[in-house]
C-alpha cells in the first residue's frame, strides 16, 4: 500500500492511494481498504494539524510574550490512528508553564483530536473502561490503556460541566406545539467505594404536543450528595428554562412521596400527581392480607386488579382504596409482615391522597406515571452504574453521569461539541 501527496494547497488535499485488492476473501480486501483509509486519514489529519501550529516567531499570549523553545515531538491520537509530529512550544522569558499554540488552536484534548475525544468519551458514557479497549482496537484498530481512556473521559466531562455556565442547550427547533409538560425525579442506588450504597439523584422534562405525543424529554441526574445541592440547582435551572419557553403549557409534576420532591417540584407545576405505579405497588404488597388463605391466590390476584382499577378510574378512587386499607389493617392474626405492609400503605395514602386524583388525568389523557424517569433511571445509572463488581469513587460517578446526560438526551451531545469548537472556528 502506497500513500502519497499529489499536491497541498491551504484550502485542499489531493492524495493518491495505491493497494492490492485482488488477492484475499471480501473481509480481507475490506481490511486492506481500511487501512488504506486510515492512512489517508492519518496524513491528511497530519498535514491540517500542522496549519495550527505557528512559524515559530515570537507571540503574545495574555498578556505576557512568549517565545519559541523547540520543536518537539507530539503523539496525536486521532480517529485514524497515532500521528506523530513535531510543533512548537514556547515560554516566557522567566520560564513558567510551557505553552503549545498548536494543541490550544486546535482544542486538542488530553493529546485526542477532538474528533477521537468525541468517539472515545461516547464509548465510554455507554461502556466500562475494558469494554471500550476492546472495542478501540476491534472496530478501530487503536489500542489505548484504560488510565488514558478515563483521562480523556474525565476532560471532556470536565469540558461539559464548564461549558454549562456560559451557555444553555437549546431544544429541537421543531417543538413549537409544546402544551404539556411534566417533570419528574427518583433516586436510583450505586455502590461506592467509601460509604457504601448512595442514592444518586434522577429527574426527566418531558414536553408534549396537543395530540399528547412525547416529543422530546431532557434527562439530568446528580452523584451522591448529602443535601442534593447540585441536583437542586441543576432542576430548577432545567425546570426555569422551560417554562420561559412555554410559559402557556399545562405543567404536571410527578414523583413518590418523598417531601424534597415536592418540595423542588411545586413551584414549577400546576398539577401534582404521586407516580401511579408507586401508589399502585404499595397496594399490591396488601393482597396478602386482604385474602391471608394459602388458597387465596385468585382472590388476591382479582383484588389487586379491582382495587387498582378504582384508583385509576374512579373520582374518589384514593378514598375507597384508603377505607379498604383501614378495613384490612383492621383484620386480626395477621403476620408481621402483612401488618407492616398494609401500615405502610395506610399511611402513604393517608399523607398523598390530595395528590392521587388519577381518574382526571386519565380522562385528560395526560400521564399518571412517571415512566421516563423510571427509564432514565435504568439509562442513566443501573446499566452503567449498577454492573456486577462495580463500586465507584465520586469523581467517576460525575464523570460518567455527566457524559450519559449528554448522550443520551437527543441533540445535547452535538451541541457540545458544536460550541466547544466554534472558539477554535472563531479563530
Amino acid at each position: 500500500m502506497e500513500v502519497s501527496v499529489l499536491n497541498e494547497s491551504a484550502e485542499s488535499l489531493t492524495v493518491q492511494v495505491k493497494m492490492d485488492i485482488s488477492q484475499g476473501s471480501l473481509l480481507c480486501k475490506e481490511e486492506r481498504i481500511l487501512a488504506a483509509t486510515n492512512a489517508v486519514g492519518r496524513k491528511a489529519t497530519e498535514l491540517a494539524l500542522k496549519k495550527y501550529d505557528t512559524s515559530g516567531k515570537p507571540i503574545e499570549v495574555n498578556g505576557k510574550k512568549l517565545t519559541a523553545r523547540t520543536q518537539s515531538n507530539k503523539i496525536y491520537h486521532t480517529p485514524f490512528g497515532e500521528v506523530k509530529l513535531k510543533r512548537h512550544v514556547y515560554q516566557s522569558s522567566v520560564g513558567g508553564k510551557i505553552y503549545c499554540p498548536l494543541d490550544d488552536r486546535a482544542k486538542i484534548i488530553h493529546g485526542s483530536t477532538p474528533r477521537f475525544a468525541k468517539i472515545a468519551s461516547n464509548k465510554y458514557a455507554r461502556m466500562n473502561a475494558s469494554e471500550c479497549c476492546s472495542d478501540m482496537i476491534e472496530n478501530h484498530g487503536t489500542k489505548l490503556t484504560l488510565s488514558y481512556l478515563q483521562n480523556v473521559a474525565e476532560s471532556v466531562a470536565s469540558i461539559a460541566q464548564s461549558e454549562e455556565q456560559p451557555w444553555t442547550y437549546h431544544l429541537p427547533e421543531d417543538l413549537s406545539d409544546v402544551s404539556l409538560v411534566t417533570m419528574s425525579m427518583d433516586g436510583a442506588m450505586l455502590l461506592t467505594r467509601e460509604d457504601g450504597y448512595r442514592e444518586a439523584m434522577v429527574a426527566a422534562i418531558s414536553l408534549y404536543d396537543s395530540a399528547g405525543e412525547r416529543k422530546h424529554s431532557i434527562y439530568f441526574g446528580a452523584s451522591p450528595e448529602y443535601g442534593k445541592g447540585s441536583f437542586k440547582t441543576r432542576f430548577k435551572q432545567e425546570a426555569q428554562r422551560v417554562k420561559t419557553l412555554y410559559p402557556t403549557a399545562t405543567y404536571i409534576g410527578i414523583a413518590d412521596g418523598a417531601k424534597d420532591n415536592w418540595k423542588l417540584l411545586g413551584s414549577y407545576v400546576g398539577y401534582e400527581l404521586i407516580d401511579f405505579y408507586h401508589a399502585s405497588e404499595y397496594l399490591s404488597k396488601c393482597a396478602c392480607a386482604a385474602y391471608p388463605e394459602k388458597t387465596g391466590k385468585p382472590e388476591r390476584t382479582q383484588w389487586i386488579k379491582d382495587y387498582c382499577h378504582t384508583l385509576k378510574h374512579d373520582p374518589n378512587g384514593a378514598q375507597i382504596v384508603l377505607d379498604e386499607l383501614y378495613r384490612v389493617e383492621r383484620k386480626k392474626k395477621l403476620s408481621k409482615e402483612s401488618t407492616k405492609n398494609v401500615k405502610d400503605a395506610v399511611t402513604y395514602f393517608r399523607n398523598n391522597i390530595l395528590k392521587m386524583d388519577y381518574a382526571s388525568h386519565v380522562k385528560r389523557s395526560w400521564p399518571i406515571g412517571s415512566g421516563v424517569t423510571e427509564a432514565a433511571c435504568k439509562t442513566l445509572i443501573k446499566q452503567r452504574f449498577g454492573r456486577s463488581g462495580m463500586r465507584w469513587k465520586e469523581n467517576g460517578i460525575k464523570t460518567v453521569l455527566s457524559l450519559r446526560e449528554l448522550v443520551l438526551t437527543n441533540g445535547r451531545w452535538a451541541q457540545l461539541w458544536d460550541n466547544y469548537m466554534s472558539e477554535a472556528e472563531a479563530a
